[in-house]
């Protein structure tokens, strides 16, 4: 057993240490735990509490008396007796389940969702039916006031199973793309459905009939300013009223079902999808659940109480009512178990836990930081935060800081203020775009990369470059961003695209004012139909008359844009000569620390030498060319040679010229001639 005290709250994983194998004699196994100090202070809560690979969900039966986990490989169900604390059955099926439901108060009625579109019915024998349904599914819920057993998955619709009759009901059908988690709220009855679109539908199931939508994504971006896509991860209900909704960027929703907005919006500062929400049943304390830790905290202010954090990927989350225990399926061969003592007690079938929490403590783990957002140094200089280094507001951590998440979000404001402004008008635009589509369409040229979009349009209506290039990049949806994002302008005034300016600047002014014209008024349609138009003895002979002209165009084409190169590397070789002699007029400053004294230049100069290589070239300058057309460069830069180098070289250079004077010439001599000649 391990114990942790993050936060001051004491939480006791009683799944670690060591494990023994099977196969092990008992003479084998009793050496051990005389030996190994880890394997004796191990507690196992329930026997073979594991799975061959990893495990996917775990729940609690109504009654408490019966604990049932899912896993794999192969995928398999286990069902342990908390009376015995040990293994009661277990069986194999054909493909994995995504999610169950225990339909009785112990284990005799089951129900899996399975990852092949099929739903598995088990009672205390076996399998008792298999049935499919049209698409995959991805949650499943039993309904217990009309005896519905409900599923969502791909696509809008929610499928309904009477398990009285025997038969598919009518579907709710809603306006998503997919429907991700469900759940049901135990006073009223409602069905409520998580959403790709990151909206909360609520479904009537007297009425059959949709009674309300939230949009939580609208509500995150408000609260947290993230502008990705939000999808709805997890629900849970808290009585009556209070409903939980956990998204795909980590932020979970608290809200009053009589309300549109949240109360409470707790972000877990991780970014990954939240995969469980869980209330606890005495106190207002809120169990949340990533891949990487699960967070308790207040439902009422969000103020963290403490927090659990594993070796591997968490899967699903299980709290034993009304107790401090809870199990976590992960990505491991063990199903971890976790106590805590402040937040219930021990339950009735491991009441011994009690009296042994406070004698096996061993290390304790690192306390996760909730309050502080992770930053790198670039995005430090970005919100004008890089002057804090060194203080106590940041707190240095592997390639990166934490800052407190309140001064985080007052920076981010002020570095950008009109993100939320600018998202919401971006929005308003692309659905704007959208319903313009149903309108007449004029001809127009796009606003990013004008002078690219011309040329292609250029030998699109050039009948022979149009047969040389098959592909038309105006009409590719893989490079529609191209023309539409800003991001991918050209820069015009870069290198590189200076010396490949010829291939793409080939139209002159009055060609593209001509082009504009055709492409406005329409004539650059009714070119590419004639195109399309034309016989198949128009096209061969073309191609003959092509084949004759395209050495001449060639060879002409090289000419010109070896010129247009040559041209364009002799304006960027002037422009560098003459900023670095701007560069070279101005006086050379030395950078003084605090509290340090100037003691001269050659002082100056003696620690610039003994100063690492990137120091120096940033305060010295570098030289950098292009090297070819390509884009690669070269960087040369000038290494100070110290005082007793210089006069070596200096004397060695000497010495070298009075050998030179000293050496007599070898005029006059011949070598002999050979004996034997052939």
């Amino acid at each position: 057993m391990q114990v942790s005290d993050p936060n001051n709250v004491k939480i006791y994983n009683l799944s670690a240490g060591k494990s023994l194998p099977e196969w092990l004699s008992e003479r084998k196994r009793r050496a051990l735990l005389k030996k190994n100090i880890d394997i004796r202070r191990r507690i196992e809560l329930i026997q073979d509490f594991d799975m061959p690979g990893l495990s996917t969900n775990v729940k609690v039966s109504k009654d408490g008396q019966y604990i049932i986990a899912t896993g794999t490989y192969k995928p398999r169900v286990k069902c342990f007796d908390v009376n015995n604390l040990s293994l009661k059955f277990e069986r194999c099926y054909d493909a994995d389940a995504v999610a169950f439901e225990i339909l009785s108060d112990d284990y005799s009625k089951l129900v899996f969702l399975q990852c092949d579109r099929y739903i598995e019915f088990h009672y205390a024998a076996g399998r008792y039916y298999r049935l499919r349904i049209p698409k995959f599914g991805r949650d499943i819920k039993y309904h217990p006031s009309t005896c519905d057993l409900v599923v969502c998955g791909i696509g809008p619709d929610i499928y309904r199973l009477n398990l009285e009759r025997g038969q598919f009901l009518t579907p709710y059908t809603g306006t998503a793309s997919a429907v991700n988690r469900m759940a049901i709220n135990p006073q009223n009855q409602l069905i409520v459905c998580g959403t790709q679109e990151g909206k909360v539908e609520a479904w009537d199931s007297r009425t059959k009939t949709i009674v309300g939508t939230l949009d939580c994504a609208f509500n995150c971006a408000v609260a947290n300013k993230h502008v990705e896509t939000t999808a709805v991860t997890s629900l849970n209900f808290c009585g009556g009223l209070q409903m939980a909704v956990g998204t795909s960027t980590g932020q979970v929703l608290l809200y009053d079902i009589r309300s549109n907005k949240p109360f409470l919006v707790k972000d877990h500062m991780y970014g990954f999808p939240i995969k469980d929400v869980e209330f606890h049943a005495k106190q207002d304390y809120v169990y949340s659940m990533d891949k990487s830790v699960v967070k308790i905290w207040d439902k009422n202010n969000g103020k963290l109480f403490t927090s659990v954090e594993g070796e591997s990927d968490y899967n699903n989350l299980c709290v034993v009512p009304g107790t401090g225990l809870m199990f976590i399926a992960n990505e491991n061969t063990k199903i971890q178990s976790h106590y805590i003592p402040s937040l219930g007690p021990a339950p009735k079938w491991a009441s011994f836990l009690d009296s042994l929490t406070e004698e096996l403590e061993e290390t304790n783990t690192e306390i996760v930081y909730d309050d502080y957002k992770f930053v790198t140094k670039t995005e430090l200089e970005n919100l004008g935060l890089d002057h804090l280094v060194g203080s106590n507001m940041l707190r240095a951590y592997m390639h990166g800081y934490f800052v407190d998440i309140r001064l985080y979000k007052k920076a981010k404001s002020v570095a950008n203020p009109f993100e939320f402004e600018e998202y919401r008008k971006k929005k308003v635009r692309e659905i704007i775009e959208k319903d313009r589509v149903n309108r007449v369409q004029v001809n127009k040229l796009p606003q990013v990369n004008k002078d690219l979009a011309l040329k292609l349009m250029d030998e699109q209506m050039d009948p022979k470059k149009r047969k040389k290039s098959k592909s038309n990049l105006l009409q590719d949806d893989r490079f529609k961003g191209l023309f539409e994002n800003a991001d991918f302008q050209v820069d015009k005034n870069a290198e590189e695209y200076r010396l490949l300016n010829p291939v793409l600047s080939r139209l002159d002014k009055n060609k593209k004012k001509e082009l504009e014209k055709k492409i406005l008024n329409g004539e650059f349609e009714a070119m590419d139909d004639e195109l399309e138009g034309k016989n198949s003895s128009d096209e061969s002979s073309d191609d003959m008359e092509d084949d004759d002209e395209g050495e001449e165009d060639s060879s002409d084409d090289d000419q010109a844009w070896t010129k247009e190169v040559k041209k364009q590397h002799k304006l960027i070789q002037r422009e560098k000569r003459q900023k670095e002699r701007e560069e070279g007029k101005q006086p050379k400053m030395f950078e003084l620390r605090q509290g340090e004294e100037f003691k001269g230049v050659q002082h100056m100069k003696r620690k610039a030498n003994k100063s690492s290589l990137g120091e120096r070239l940033n305060t010295e300058g570098s030289n950098v060319r292009m090297v070819g057309s390509i884009g690669n460069r070269e960087m040369t830069f000038s290494t100070g040679k110290r005082k007793r180098d210089r006069n070596i070289d200096e004397k060695n250079k000497r010495h070298h010229e009075e050998r030179k004077q000293l050496m007599r010439p070898t005029f006059g001599m011949r070598s002999k001639k050979p004996m034997f000649r052939r």
